[in-house]
């Protein structure tokens, strides 16, 4: 019989020894005496980044956003523009404008807030991210519940019910093993244990801490847990992009600050976001191929048009050829300039 006193002990002594090294982490810190706390500004960078992207993907963009703004004032006072074209590539850019939006009002606050209901204030900080820096930065006994952990706990508790409706079951039985004391380096031990051993398929149950308080694997379920509800089809839409030359240059639009790709740079596009606006001028445009791409709710191809304007743009702005940097376009736009590059050297 499971004991869920000890989940947290055993699970601790285990994140000691095997704890993953990531840029935002600091070592696991058993001297409750003099304990290292992590830095709150990291915290958050690495939890907004880390949003529907794996570690992998984030370390590198992690490191170039610590080194250019070091601290929340830093990145306060950044150029929105320069923010965005480094976060090109991360998608879902909403998260970008909010990470700007949330380092102004800390830094007008003079610091992160050191409670989980102070942090809920602040701009694109929700349940779950507020609970990871209470958690994580400021030792707060909060239940920190993501994907990792909702598995873990499924597996543990042999919880059947599919996700999403599980979710409020699943994080209740979450705060009932949250321990009072390092709540933070469980928090991180759950989501290790979840994305190293009890992972999605195949997990290595032999070598797991909790292998003798775990239904699911007693019960011989546990690959198959936690259950997921069957997702509907996406829909497909389809567009228009067009790469309109002008000299020695290209026009290109700054997406509208709300929506898909806000404020990012883009080759002008209609039709597939909800605009339905002409040509940025006069031309013989031809179409040069299609690019795909898969946005979180649906399937967009978009047909792309070349062609070299007869008179200045009648909207969009000019950008030269030279000066046209690809990791500064949002994943979409990559696919339409590698499409573009070899129209526009022919």
């Amino acid at each position: 019989m499971r004991d869920n006193r000890v989940i947290a002990p055993q699970l601790l002594d285990w994140y000691d020894r095997h704890a993953r090294v990531l840029p935002w982490r600091v070592l696991p810190c058993r001297d409750q005496d003099s304990p290292v706390r992590a830095d709150p500004y990291r915290v958050w960078l690495s939890e907004v980044m880390l949003q529907q992207t794996t570690v992998a993907a984030v370390k590198s963009y992690f490191h170039r956003f610590a080194a250019l703004w070091p601290t929340v004032q830093d990145l306060a006072a950044a150029d929105d523009a320069q923010v965005m074209a480094e976060w090109a590539g991360l998608g879902y850019y909403a998260r970008a404008r909010n990470l700007l939006a949330c380092a102004r009002a800390v830094a007008a606050m003079g610091g992160f807030p050191d409670t989980r209901e102070g942090l809920r204030e602040l701009p694109g900080i929700g349940a779950y991210t507020s609970a990871a820096i209470a958690a994580i930065a400021y030792d707060a006994p909060e239940t920190v519940v993501d994907g990792n952990v909702e598995r873990v706990v499924a597996r543990l508790f042999a919880v059947q019910t599919p996700l999403p409706v599980a979710k409020p079951e699943l994080v209740a039985l979450a705060e009932a093993l949250t321990p009072r004391e390092r709540p933070g380096d469980y928090a991180q031990a759950m989501m290790d244990l979840g994305a190293t051993i009890c992972t999605p398929r195949n997990p290595a149950c032999g070598i797991c801490p909790l292998i003798h308080d775990c239904d699911a694997r007693a019960q011989g379920i546990a690959a198959s847990l936690p259950r997921k509800a069957p997702k509907a089809a996406k829909p497909d839409r389809t567009g228009i992009a067009w790469v309109a030359r002008h000299g020695e240059a290209v026009v290109f639009e700054e997406r509208p600050a709300k929506g898909l790709l806000g404020g990012m740079l883009a080759f002008p596009s209609a039709h597939w976001d909800g605009r339905d606006l002409p040509p940025p001028g006069a031309a013989a445009w031809r179409e040069i191929g299609h690019v795909r791409h898969v946005f979180t709710h649906f399937n967009l191809s978009l047909r792309v048009m070349a062609g070299d304007l007869d008179a200045a743009p009648r909207w969009g702005h000019l950008v030269p050829l030279s000066r046209i940097d690809r990791d500064a376009l949002p994943g979409l736009m990559r696919k339409v300039w590698d499409m573009a590059r070899a129209d526009l050297a022919s």
